[in-house]
């Protein structure tokens, strides 16, 4: 098992692009492991670790709904907003300068075949860097995600997740918010969840600006210890 992962930390890049690209180590990924099942050929999988700012989007899952884009074409041209439907689970979500969006794209077969265990490893990764500030996050029952006060009337996301696999492989991610306009989220209904708030990171320690670079630090860190991994 390769638990050894490449990180690329690949700045603010437009989404279709990063979507391309993890779409080629993915595949390249599915190929070693179909090949290593017809030809017994043995070859190791690489796993890979995508930190990126995307410029402002909204995408929207394979099982989500349109009428939770809440803009016309010409809406999301006025704005300089992108709209993409792609193939992760979830609904609609946006992402823009001042989140932190992250895609692991791993061959779980090198640390252990558990989809749900895979997306509570990414929200302990996220709960945990969090608590690194002071603030206490936790999950809520029945909605993937990074949640503050849950349960509550203050509930609110600060970090949404959906992801898509194949053969064990998968791509896609979470989207962290630390130094978020989180007034693009009001053209949409978050991940289709009506009446819960977002927030981010910044807002919520009273700060103008939180250092992303220290953020990203944090995630890694937490990651490797969840996982077992090793960044290269």
């Amino acid at each position: 098992m390769n638990k050894k992962i490449q990180f690329q930390d690949i700045g603010n890049k437009d989404f279709k692009e990063t979507w391309e690209h993890q779409e080629d180590l993915f595949n390249g990924i599915l190929d070693i492991k179909i090949k290593n099942r017809r030809e017994d050929a043995g070859l190791e999988t690489p796993n890979y670790f995508l930190f990126v700012e995307h410029p402002h989007v909204y995408t929207l899952g394979k099982s989500g709904d349109i009428d939770n884009l809440l803009l016309s074409e010409e809406q999301l041209k006025e704005k300089e907003v992108t709209f993409y439907k792609i193939n992760r689970g979830g609904d609609i979500t946006y992402h823009g300068p001042g989140q932190i969006v992250g895609y692991p794209i791993l061959d779980l077969d090198n640390f252990f075949t558990d989809i749900h265990k895979y997306l509570r490893f990414l929200e302990e990764m996220v709960i945990l860097t969090l608590a690194e500030y002071d603030i206490s996050a936790t999950r809520s029952e029945g909605e993937t995600g990074v949640w503050l006060d849950a349960g509550t009337p203050f509930a609110r996301k600060i970090c949404a997740m959906g992801v898509r696999a194949s053969r064990w492989v998968t791509m896609h991610g979470f989207a962290l918010n630390v130094n978020a306009d989180l007034g693009y989220f009001d053209h949409i209904i978050p991940c289709g969840i009506k009446g819960k708030a977002v927030t981010s990171l910044h807002v919520e320690l009273g700060l103008e600006k939180v250092n992303e670079e220290e953020v990203k630090k944090k995630l890694l860190k937490h990651f490797t210890t969840l996982f077992e991994a090793e960044f290269v």
